[in-house]
C-alpha cells in the first residue's frame, strides 16, 4: 500500500483535514531560502507536530543553511522524519544523517537518485528547481522513477505535481512507496482544502 504525506502544512485547522482525509504523514516546512507560502517558523512547526496523533508520522522539511544547522532547527521542531532539500553532495547528507536522531529523507531529480541511494533512510524524487528546492509543481518522468524504484535499494518517495486528477496514474506507472503532494491539495497558497485532500488519499490507494 502506498503512503501518502500531505506537505506544507501550517496551521492546525490544516492538520485536522489532513488527519481526517487519512493521510500518512504530515510536512512542516522551515528555514528554507526561497519564498514560499508554506514556511513557518520553528515554533509553530513545533506545536502542529506535537498536535498531530500518533500513528501519523511528522516530518521537518528543511533546506539548511549551514546544513550543520538542520540539528538545531530538527531538535526545535521535534519531528519524526528529516527531509533535507539543497545542494548537499552524498557524504554531505550521510555525515547530517549520523548527527541526527531522527530518520532522514534527502529529496533529489530522478538523475542523481542513484548517486544518494543508501546514504539517507529513503530518496524524494522530485522535480526540483536549480537550487533543490522542491514545491515547482512540475511532474517529471514517471518511467524514470518506475527504474528507480526496481533498481535502488532505498524506498522511493514520489513528488513533484501530483494532483487528485494524476495520483492514481502515478501510483500505478511508479509503485512508490510513498507519494508526496504539497500545492496539489491547496485551496490557496499555504491552505489544504479538505474535499481535494479526500480525493487525493483516496485515489492514491486505487479507490475511485
Amino acid at each position: 500500500m502506498t503512503r501518502v504525506k500531505i506537505c506544507g502544512v501550517t496551521t492546525r485547522e490544516d492538520l485536522g483535514a489532513v488527519v481526517e482525509a487519512g493521510a500518512d504523514a504530515i510536512g512542516v516546512t522551515v528555514d528554507v531560502p526561497v519564498e514560499t507560502p508554506r514556511a513557518i517558523d520553528a515554533e509553530r512547526a513545533a506545536d502542529i507536530v506535537s498536535a498531530t496523533p500518533p500513528f501519523v508520522t511528522t516530518v521537518l522539511v528543511t533546506m539548511p543553511d549551514p546544513p550543520a544547522s538542520a540539528a538545531g532547527v530538527a531538535e526545535r521542531v521535534g519531528a519524526d522524519v528529516v527531509q533535507l532539500h539543497g545542494d548537499l553532495p552524498p557524504e554531505g547528507v550521510a555525515s547530517l544523517s549520523a548527527d541526527l536522531e531522527s530518520d532522514v529523507v534527502v529529496a533529489v531529480s530522478p538523475d542523481d537518485a542513484p548517486r544518494y541511494d543508501t546514504v539517507a533512510d529513503a530518496l524524494l524524487v522530485d522535480s526540483l528547481d536549480e537550487s533543490g528546492a522542491g514545491g515547482t509543481g512540475a511532474t517529471h518522468d514517471w518511467e524514470r522513477t518506475r527504474e528507480l524504484v526496481s533498481e535502488l535499494a532505498s524506498p522511493v518517495v514520489l513528488a513533484g505535481g501530483l494532483t487528485p486528477e494524476n495520483v492514481a496514474k502515478a501510483v500505478e506507472t511508479v509503485d512508490p512507496f510513498a507519494v508526496d503532494v504539497a500545492s496539489g491539495v491547496e485551496g490557496q497558497p499555504g491552505r489544504k482544502d479538505p474535499a481535494a485532500l479526500e480525493a487525493f488519499v483516496r485515489r492514491a490507494g486505487g479507490r475511485p
